[in-house]
């Protein structure tokens, strides 16, 4: 709450005296804000001048990025050299890795079920009957059979939004993030199908494990759409209340074959 001052009798007496505007205590007059901040714009950003003398077209980017050009000179900026003495491979072993991985998607609140390589579509079935899931979207290069499987022909986000979960392979998984890589290939899809539905049952071949990221770069390739899950999709506000199916499924397991 603003405060306001008493001021002191003055010497003529108990009341003070009528000061004009900008008369208080020696303090000069206020300036108009308005064209106060017009002549500090001035100040700051000169006008720019064509030849005629008249202010040149462009636009307030074109005048920085001219002055960042300027600034820099013709060479522009120096080369960075990039350090590369990062640890580039992981130390465990693969049972101790597989392990790694599923406590880290356990830790993200995703469901794992690991099974033998062979095991994979009873692994499936059981999965969708437990959350009775009979219509699911799945890309059409998928390897295993799927009940209730709808097979995605460009499917419209409202027709995904009204099935009942996807299934997909996955190209890549990294252990020490608990992160799965999807790069859009035919036995995953497009990413429409992996980001609309509420539900995303996914299948991780035991060797698609790596320990660290800088192992999984290699195998991916950067021009095509890589999509990567570090378990369900999930946000906070500025309060840190947890919202999950913001920007994708909202319930996320893994079929972990091979183990």
């Amino acid at each position: 709450m603003r405060r306001c001052r008493r001021r002191r009798p003055s010497a003529t007496g108990g009341r003070a005296l009528a000061e004009a505007p900008g008369d208080v205590a020696g303090r000069r007059p206020r300036r108009s804000r308005t064209r106060s901040a017009r002549d500090d714009l001035g100040r700051a950003v000169p006008a720019v001048t064509g030849s005629s003398g008249g202010a040149a077209a462009g636009s307030a980017r074109d005048e920085v990025l001219g002055r960042v050009r300027t600034a820099l000179g013709a060479g522009g900026a120096p080369a960075v050299e990039v350090r590369r003495d990062y640890r580039s491979a992981g130390d465990l072993d693969r049972p101790a890795m597989l392990d790694l991985l599923v406590d880290r998607l356990v830790d993200y609140r995703a469901s794992v079920r690991r099974c033998a390589a062979d095991e994979v579509e009873a692994t499936l079935a059981g999965c969708l009957a437990d959350r009775a899931a009979g219509r699911v979207v799945v890309p059409p290069g998928l390897l295993w059979t799927v009940p209730g499987a709808v097979v995605d022909e460009g499917l419209s986000a409202a027709e995904l939004d009204a099935l009942d979960g996807v299934v997909t392979a996955s190209a890549v998984a990294i252990a020490e993030t608990g992160t799965i890589v999807l790069d859009a290939s035919a036995d995953q899809g497009r990413r429409a199908i992996s980001l609309v539905p509420d539900y995303h049952l996914c299948v991780v071949l035991a060797d698609q494990v790596v320990q660290t990221v800088p192992e999984a770069l290699p195998r991916l390739d950067p021009t095509r759409p890589l999509t990567w899950i570090s378990g369900p999709s999930a946000t906070s506000d500025i309060e840190l209340h947890r919202v999950e199916g913001v920007h994708g499924p909202r319930t996320l397991e893994v079929v972990l074959a091979g183990t």
